[in-house]
């Protein structure tokens, strides 16, 4: 089924069921050339016009007579040629808003597919969440308001304890949730972008061989993360809680945030090229690299907004649920704000575990198809991945093209 234009790396052998008449893809550009370097491969005429200088080149309609020998306002007021649409994107270098739309569109046309994968997992998720925090988790240490100095302090480190043990399991469950989920709504936003549908096991088929590279991607971005804020913290802490120790433990947190957020960026991209190239997982993160450099700022607040959309959305889904979940659980919300019991009953986890569960079905299929699209984007400009794409798509015109 991987018939996907661009996806698969150079030379490597076509997935099963494969149709012999499907074109190559062009080569990557990694490493071998500069990074704004097109295609070999050169559309029609009255087709495309470079990224860079829209309305003139092959694409581009003649000049017409006007003041001074200047093209009159033509369809789109500039007389560059519309973009070919066979799928949820237009076929040319995206703007913020048509990520965002295009991931949107992805979930609407093919919502059988995308609803079918995250609901079923985010369900399953959850159950195992709420019977791992009512059976197995221990009861969360109290801390006593009125303690104080070496009590305090005490009482606050076994509580942070607490609270990460506690965390551990649903971090790790949400974390193989995010694989699946990603890794069969990445082949689906692929197809969706030359206008394909993909049925859920014919998805599931082709994402099944990456998910040990994706788990071994996502683990090794997380254990470089640890490391680098382990690296920050420690020298504080080794100097012990004075003055200087907690400057020095707040200097190299700030330090270690900023190194992270900056490699999380390079790498965003190391996912769909370890899916769509099927990359083994180093070669994914060079890949990444390569396409984020001199993007970092704009994927950076791509990235943040995509970010704070879902926690809008997250926040306008978990407040509603919360008060109901309170209010089934307790005789009010008054007495649970008076009330210093953390014991939740099932009503409660119930509630909020289906409140969880819409979160995580609408979360999961859009931030996968954002990451998706930029990667798309960003070999659309740095590549001309679209020629590739409008071929597969069979744009006519295209067909003829060679890689």
């Amino acid at each position: 089924m991987n018939d996907s234009p661009g996806w698969a790396s150079p030379g490597s052998a076509p997935s099963e069921g494969q149709e012999a008449g499907i074109p190559r893809p062009s080569s990557p550009v990694d490493g071998s050339g500069p990074a704004g370097q097109w295609s070999p491969a050169q559309p029609p005429p009255g087709q495309w016009s470079p990224p860079s200088a829209p309305g003139q080149g092959p694409g581009a309609p003649p000049p017409t007579p006007g003041w001074g020998g200047t093209p009159q306002p033509g369809p789109g007021w500039g007389g560059a040629p519309m973009a070919a649409k066979p799928g949820v994107i237009p076929l040319r270098p995206l703007g913020v808003g048509e990520i965002l739309d295009g991931a949107v569109s992805t979930m609407r046309t093919h919502w059988r597919t995308v609803l079918g994968v995250s609901l079923t997992v985010s369900v399953i998720a959850e159950m195992v969440v709420i019977l791992v925090q009512r059976y197995l988790l221990p009861e969360p240490k109290s801390v006593d308001p009125n303690a104080v100095g070496a009590e305090a302090l005490r009482q606050a480190t076994d509580s942070a304890q607490s609270q990460l043990l506690t965390s551990a399991p649903s971090t790790l469950i949400a974390m193989i949730g995010t694989l699946i989920t990603t890794s069969v709504l990445t082949v689906v936003i692929s197809r969706s972008v030359i206008g394909r549908g993909v049925t859920l096991r014919e998805a599931w088929s082709e994402a099944r061989p990456r998910l040990l590279p994706l788990l071994g991607l996502t683990l090794l971005l997380s254990l470089m993360s640890a490391g680098i804020m382990a690296a920050g913290l420690v020298p504080g802490l080794l100097l012990g809680s004075g003055a200087g120790g907690l400057a020095l433990t707040f200097l190299g947190f700030a330090a270690a945030c900023v190194v992270v957020l900056w490699l999380m960026v390079r790498f965003t991209l190391a996912a769909p090229a370890l899916m769509l190239e099927r990359q083994p997982v180093l070669t994914a993160l060079r890949r990444s690299a390569k396409l984020v450099k001199g993007s970092w700022w704009r994927t950076f607040g791509i990235l943040a907004l995509t970010y704070v959309l879902v926690i809008v959305v997250t926040l306008i889904i978990t407040i509603p649920f919360g008060i109901i979940a309170v209010t089934l659980d307790s005789d009010g919300l008054s007495e649970f704000l008076n009330s210093s019991s953390t014991d939740f009953g099932w009503p409660f986890l119930i509630v909020t575990g289906i409140g969880d569960v819409i979160i995580s079905t609408l979360a999961y299929p859009f931030t996968a198809g954002v990451m998706a699209l930029l990667y798309v984007d960003q070999r659309i400009r740095r590549e001309a991945l679209d020629l590739d794409l409008a071929r597969a798509a069979g744009v006519p015109g295209y067909d003829t093209l060679k890689s």
